[in-house]
């Protein structure tokens, strides 16, 4: 099968499955899978958890633009980005620039449901989850829902039948442009 003439970039919020649903969706379509937290970790020999401690969140989100500018600057590869990306008007016009962008939405409680034992995120080490990923969604889903060539529901569906839907949606839209 041969893989998408553009890369295909994943948005939305944390426990979305960029990454999960990511990683299956990317070997239906024959293209490289890339984690853009995962790149930007393996690039500093420090987690995100690290730099935002030590950098604070901007200092994160001028490492993560860096990271963007170059993974888009590649072929052949569906990008796994993190939630936050799309907060910089500079990443959002070069996700849309440069592929195909997948919002999969969610709700608040399916991540309250997926993330329920994940420590490692920065901006969960809260009280409240609920209230803070209510003023997350408030905050991000309208600038997903602003670059997406498509919004995909990712939510209360097995993985791979997720996985499957996404990437014959990916693939018809591919084939109407």
């Amino acid at each position: 099968m041969r893989a998408l003439d553009k890369n295909v970039y994943l948005v939305g919020p944390m426990g979305s499955g960029k990454t999960t649903v990511g990683q299956r969706v990317a070997a239906l379509l024959g293209l490289e899978f890339v984690d853009c937290d995962h790149e930007l970790e393996d690039r500093t020999g420090a987690s995100v958890a690290l730099i935002f401690d030590i950098e604070g969140e901007a200092g994160f989100r001028d490492r993560e633009t860096r990271m963007l500018s170059e993974l888009t600057a590649r072929e052949g590869i569906l990008l796994a980005t993190g939630g936050g990306v799309i907060l910089r008007a500079e990443n959002r016009r070069m996700l849309a620039d440069s592929g195909l962008v997948v919002y999969l939405s969610t709700s608040v409680q399916q991540q309250l449901r997926r993330l329920g034992r994940d420590r490692s995120r920065p901006l969960l080490q809260t009280p409240d989850r609920r209230a803070k990923l209510l003023r997350l969604a408030e905050e991000r889903n309208p600038l997903y829902r602003e670059i997406a060539d498509i919004e995909f529901p990712a939510q209360n569906r097995t993985l791979d039948a997720v996985a499957r839907d996404l990437a014959g949606t990916i693939r018809r839209f591919g084939s109407d442009e």
